[in-house]
């Protein structure tokens, strides 16, 4: 029996999201650049992508740039941006034809402004397909996105349109980034790290964590398959006990 035939459909999480790591540690390990490691990157990105549309994954959130990668060398973020302005160009084609659409959340407007604008005609071109959505983490980093909706809330209260007490966590969720996505029930982070790195700190409080040794350019199908089949081994009890569950 192959992974994929182990996985249960009826016990699918409605939503992943994958922390990709582990590019330049694996171009380093053959001798190469960095950016050779993001390239090859993208060939995992379109596999796990067409994974889980076939799998009928509701939600896919890949961390793709944080707001600290911005500090990392300045010719490696360029070739980034340039890798991500043709990867989105090339790859248009290919969500709509397997019926996923494209998202994006974190500052967008801190993006270049050929990359803004080929992000924003994508997520156009795409926003009617139903089967996947493609959410990708931009300039993106969990505190930078409270402390966003802090201020939208701070506003409202200023303009006497919301108030201290009507507060909770509801209003908190509505001003986050992912305001219309569902919280993941798994999050996935590959190369052996074992840390959240700044990814959804607020929607990941009741997710899954799991953690492979895989470095990201050799995360394929397989490796996805393992981490769904894992997720669906666990016990989520949301703070009940088992036997609560049962019964």
């Amino acid at each position: 029996m192959s992974l994929k035939e182990k996985i249960n459909p009826a016990k699918l999480p409605q939503h992943i999201a994958i922390i990709m790591d582990g590019n330049g540690r694996w171009a380093k390990q053959k001798g190469a650049e960095r950016i050779y490691g993001h390239e090859n990157g993208v060939k995992s990105v379109r596999e796990t992508v067409e994974a889980a549309a076939e799998l009928g994954i509701k939600y896919l959130t890949l961390y793709a740039f944080s707001t600290e990668n911005w500090n990392r060398p300045q010719e490696e973020v360029m070739a980034l941006m340039q890798l991500l302005v043709h990867t989105i160009n090339a790859e248009t084609p290919t969500l709509n034809k397997n019926n996923i659409r494209l998202q994006a959340i974190g500052n967008l407007k801190s993006l270049p402004k050929d990359c803004f604008d080929e992000l924003q005609d994508a997520i156009a071109k795409t926003q009617h397909n139903t089967q996947t959505t493609l959410v990708l983490a931009l300039s993106y980093s969990a505190r930078w996105e409270i402390t966003n909706a802090m201020k939208e809330i701070a506003e409202k209260i200023e303009n006497k349109t919301l108030t201290a007490s009507q507060i909770n966590e509801e209003t908190i969720t509505a001003h986050l980034c992912t305001a219309s996505i569902p919280e993941p029930e798994l999050m996935i982070r590959t190369s052996g790290e074992h840390r959240i790195s700044n990814f959804l700190l607020w929607q990941l409080a009741y997710s899954e964590l799991y953690f492979t040794d895989t470095l990201w350019p050799d995360f394929k199908r397989e490796n996805f398959y393992e981490a769904i089949i894992d997720y669906q081994n666990r016990e989520r009890r949301f703070g009940k006990t088992s036997e609560q569950l049962i019964s």
